[in-house]
């Protein structure tokens, strides 16, 4: 039997992407085909999607959806079926998806998002003549609306609900006012509905109203049980018991692979391993930085507190003294970015960045960089250090979420079992981290184990494989079809 499932997303890469969600729920349709799932993924209008759908006739019409006309719209998302929201009123925009061009977050945003999510139910129960899913399967707090009017105002028949959570971090709260706007029953408006700490909680109704919920790693979902993980909603969460679960993403690796990577100046395998070495050195030129046999440390991310960046500017020179250097793609805080432009004026040769987002660029550092760093203090799966595993650019870690769970540290034991693929610490502190970096470099002028590390991690298979099969064994069981 083919199960037939909606996945419900705000981004889905190649159309639109902002960060590690889009890699999901582009990759998905893929993932879980193998396994008799049929998937059709649902995003809204902004004008890139269109852009890339062009002309096609329309499959339903809103005469008001929360107030604004739409159009619901199809293609493909590669060679799989998609459905896009065309409402311009509140998707037709410049500027990014969730903000406008000085990167302010639209002011109706839950309007945008719960207008996503009334259309998204009603395409799930059946409203749209010759659609019909089994499953429905949100992800995060801009989908997350779908699910709970699908509980608590179904347009058709209410089917079985997947929540994903790919950040407990953004949840979509607002104030109280927006309720009588959203076309829901008073009855919604409980503790254990909408209503969150007197206001409207996008994810936590999500949460709330799911058959069962997923996060990205198996570590992440134990830890948002947890008052520092769980951003007010570990008691949530640990109340649904044994419905939430954790699976890890996986990499494409038709987009990320040495071998056949067309932004590497030298493709390698593990086998090949020893021809990174003109990547490397084409990284220097491009960053200008000394050539050196010493270590290259990289870093591709968001300059957030989240992501530890502000211990990073602290290990610098640490890392410098030790003969290590360092190459940095990313944007975010002024005054991270700040700090960075400080510490490669102070280290000319030895630090230098890039401030923005570059594709191309990212896979040229994980090809020829020799360390990846992803000092997050949490983490729910990450990606950056799956990509590092995959190029042999061996990831140096914070022990949380899915970087504790696909990164296995270089202790004595792992390294003696040929079982080690980077190295991880605990707490992200001056002291823990300088010690790591201390220990990565010592590794690094330990040349057979080193290489040991680069191939093992590069044999280990990240791809969707398994992901896929955890995702459609939950819809089975979940609508009845195992």
């Amino acid at each position: 039997m083919t199960l037939r499932v909606l996945s419900i997303a705000s981004e889905a890469v190649p159309l639109i992407k902002t960060g590690g969600l889009a890699d999901v729920a582009g990759a998905l349709p893929d993932a879980v085909a193998p396994h008799g799932v049929a998937m059709t993924t649902m995003l809204p209008g902004y004008p890139a999607v269109l852009k890339a759908l062009g002309r096609t006739k329309p499959l339903h019409q809103w005469e008001s959806l929360l107030g604004e006309p739409a159009r619901l719209l199809q293609g493909k998302l590669g060679t799989h079926p998609l459905l896009v929201l065309d409402c311009p009123a509140l998707f037709q925009r410049e500027g990014g998806p969730y903000a406008d061009m000085a990167g302010r977050d639209w002011s109706d945003n839950w309007r945008r998002f719960a207008a996503f999510g009334r259309a998204a139910a009603d395409v799930a129960g059946g409203a749209v003549k010759g659609l019909t899913f089994d499953l429905a399967h949100a992800h995060d707090w801009q989908a997350a609306m779908a699910l709970a009017y699908i509980r608590f105002a179904p347009a058709g028949t209410p089917v079985p609900t997947v929540m994903t959570i790919h950040n407990m971090a953004f949840q979509g709260y607002y104030g109280s006012d927006i309720f009588a706007l959203l076309e829901l029953p008073s009855w919604a408006w409980t503790y254990d509905g909408v209503e969150y700490h007197g206001g409207v909680g996008f994810l936590k109704a999500g949460l709330e109203s799911a058959s069962a919920i997923t996060t990205v790693s198996p570590t992440y979902a134990r830890e948002i049980r947890q008052p520092a993980f769980g951003m007010g909603l570990e008691g949530l969460i640990d109340s649904r018991g044994d419905r939430v679960t954790g699976i890890v993403n996986g990499i494409d690796p038709a987009v990320w692979n040495p071998e056949t990577d067309k932004h590497l100046l030298q493709r390698y395998s593990w086998r090949s391993i020893a021809r990174r070495s003109a990547n490397k050195r084409a990284l220097e030129r491009e960053f200008h930085l000394d050539q050196s046999d010493g270590p290259l440390f990289v870093c591709i991310s968001r300059l957030t507190w989240q992501k530890g960046i502000d211990v990073l500017l602290e290990v610098i020179d640490h890392m410098v003294g030790l003969g290590g250097r360092l190459a940095l793609l990313g944007a975010g805080d002024p005054a991270m970015e700040a700090g960075l432009h400080a510490a490669a004026a102070r280290h000319p040769g030895k630090v230098a960045l890039r401030i923005g987002y570059d594709e191309a660029l990212s896979h040229r550092l994980q090809g020829g960089g020799d360390v990846i760093l992803v000092p997050s203090r949490f983490e729910p799966c990450g990606l950056t250090q799956l990509y590092g595993l995959a190029y042999g650019c061996v990831p140096l870690v914070a022990h949380t979420g899915g970087l504790a769970d696909t990164v296995v540290d270089a202790n004595l034991a792992a390294i003696q079992a040929g079982a080690a693929t980077g190295i991880q610490f605990a707490g992200v502190t001056y002291p823990s981290f300088a010690d790591a970096i201390t220990r990565t470099i010592n590794l690094y002028h330990q040349r057979d184990t080193w290489t040991q590390m680069q191939r093992t991690g590069m044999k280990t298979d990240f791809s969707w494989k398994r992901s896929g099969q955890a995702y459609a064994a939950l819809y089975r069981q979940l609508a009845g079809a195992e």
